[in-house]
């Protein structure tokens, strides 16, 4: 008789190995995220490349969206193992141009193609995910993603500038090279005895030639919109570093909290108890802002959206996969990362067009208005989340898994 596999953890067998690769995967590529911002002065200094240091930032986030699209539906197509080679590859050799680049230019190349492997890695991952776990423990999965992407945040700029002082800043990048290869290696077991596709009785996803036309437009977009404006500097580095310190941590804490409760705290629960946390420190940040108050009310506030973030977040990939088929897990997973990486994008230039209005008033005043609009709304669609019945709940975890149940 084969044995249950449902109940087991995401760090024990036969799971164990998937888990630390696809981690392992996502902790490199938020590590790049960050520790570049670190090394970035450095980096135009040497290279006389000031000119192009927006480029270097806001490339990786048009080229991102343009993967995760890619890697959604080529994933619908023929299933994530292809998808997460390619997207893989696409990333080292993006880190090896970047990290061997002699002129600002090379770098910023380096970095487009950094950002369309890494992605087009986030989503494949996903759909990796829908196939190897089931979904009892997808909720326990994704809030390791999570701390995949915090401890970069509390880690990754200082590291990145300890390699730049001691060694040099191209091995920021190039050193990141010989830990994904390991990485990967411990994926590919879990990838082996996949389905080249969704379903072999069911037809293919053509190619989504147009949907990745429109995901190439409002990726030039936001690129144009980043490159617009400048946004002013903003002082008090201290405290910024402690707010952001703290709703990392207080992210981790509420990923981890709601990955272990599982199915006893509802989705729906999640959602809307994250999103009104989020409105909370708008508010605050915005009260602060207007009124001149301590910072600390700020930083306090943060602590609360970190909390509400880390409830929604994982959740949200949760219910993404629960109401996907294996014909659309691919589309469905870009869409939702797309959703967060133009999201992130738009927000930034827009606030920075904000900020550049109001310079004479209240700039920071102004910004955090308009997000707090953003965060009602927010609140206002959250009740719409309803539980829904996973589409895969009528096969067993040995014939969703077969290549993952262990031997008798």
């Amino acid at each position: 008789m084969t044995p249950d596999t449902s109940t087991a953890g995401i760090l024990r067998r036969p799971y164990l190995l998937a888990t630390v690769g696809t981690c392992a995967l996502v902790f490199l590529s938020a590590f790049e995220s960050l520790a570049v911002t670190t090394v970035m002065p450095v980096v135009s200094r040497e290279l006389n490349g000031a000119g192009l240091y927006a480029l270097a930032f806001a490339g990786p986030l048009a080229t991102g969206v343009m993967g995760m699209v890619g890697a959604g539906n080529w994933s619908d197509r023929r299933g994530p193992q292809a998808p997460v080679y390619a997207s893989v590859a696409l990333f080292v050799l993006g880190l090896l141009i970047a990290g061997t680049a002699g002129t600002m230019e090379m770098l910023v190349l380096g970095r487009l193609v950094q950002g369309l492997g890494g992605g087009a890695m986030t989503v494949a991952l996903y759909v990796l995910v829908a196939r190897i776990y089931p979904a009892v423990l997808h909720a326990k999965i994704f809030a390791a993603f999570a701390a995949s992407w915090v401890i970069p945040s509390l880690v990754g700029p200082f590291a990145a500038g300890v390699v730049a002082q001691l060694s040099s800043w191209h091995w920021v990048f190039l050193g990141v090279v010989g830990l994904v290869v390991p990485a990967l290696a411990m994926v590919v077991p879990a990838m082996r005895g996949l389905a080249s596709g969704p379903d072999a009785a069911s037809p293919k996803e053509p190619w989504a030639f147009a949907r990745m036309g429109w995901a190439a437009l409002a990726a030039l977009t936001v690129l144009a919109l980043n490159l617009s404006v400048e946004v002013p500097g903003f002082g008090g580095a201290t405290f910024a570093g402690l707010t952001l310190t703290g709703s990392a941590l207080s992210w981790a804490g509420a990923s981890a909290l709601q990955g272990r409760m599982g199915r006893r705290l509802a989705d729906s629960s999640a959602v809307k108890t994250g999103a009104a946390l989020v409105l909370a420190a708008i508010a605050l940040a915005f009260v602060t802002a207007a009124l001149g108050l301590t910072p600390v009310v700020a930083i306090g506030g943060w602590l609360f959206a970190g909390f509400g973030m880390g409830l929604i977040y994982p959740r949200l990939s949760v219910m993404t996969l629960a109401l996907s088929t294996p014909a659309n897990q691919g589309f469905n997973s870009s869409a939702l990362s797309i959703s967060d990486s133009l999201g992130g994008a738009l927000a930034l230039a827009t606030t920075g067009l904000v900020f550049a209005a109001f310079t004479t008033t209240n700039p920071f005043a102004a910004v955090f208005a308009l997000t707090a609009v953003l965060a009602v709304v927010g609140v206002a669609v959250a009740p719409r989340v309803a539980p829904g019945k996973p589409a895969s709940a009528s096969r067993t975890d040995s014939e969703s898994h077969p290549q993952l149940t262990p031997r008798p």
